[in-house]
């Protein structure tokens, strides 16, 4: 079964930038999309982003969109959340998701662990 690994989290000033990995152990093209999902301290779990594995078809929330980039290497089994123009308020644990596809929870299957993103001065 498909196994995913978060890296790439840390400390970063407003304005910064980071990104994280989702290392996936078998073949993300068995499922229909892979997702980044967020959950900041007492709030639920929102979906930031995801591409369609047989097109690299992108989506964002609107929250993102034009600051974060998620992309694939096919080679590497490896998907990444570029995270340019960081806010406070992205902070939050970042989680990688595989599943049907859409920004809801309901829709993934599979978790990684999380990477925690903390921006502040």
């Amino acid at each position: 079964q498909l196994q995913l690994v978060e890296s790439g989290g840390g400390l970063v000033q407003p304005g910064g930038s980071l990104r994280l990995s989702c290392a996936a152990s078998g073949f993300t093209s068995d499922y229909y999309a892979i997702a980044w999902f967020r959950q900041a301290p007492g709030k639920e779990r929102e979906g930031v982003s995801f591409i369609v594995s047989a097109d690299g078809t992108t989506y964002y929330s609107e929250s993102v969109e034009g600051r974060f980039t998620i992309s694939r290497d096919d080679a590497e089994n490896t998907v990444y959340l570029q995270m340019n123009n960081l806010k406070p308020e992205d902070t939050a644990v970042y989680y990688c998701a595989a599943g049907l596809g859409g920004l809801h929870r309901g829709e993934y299957d599979l978790w990684g662990q999380g990477a925690q993103v903390t921006v502040s001065s």
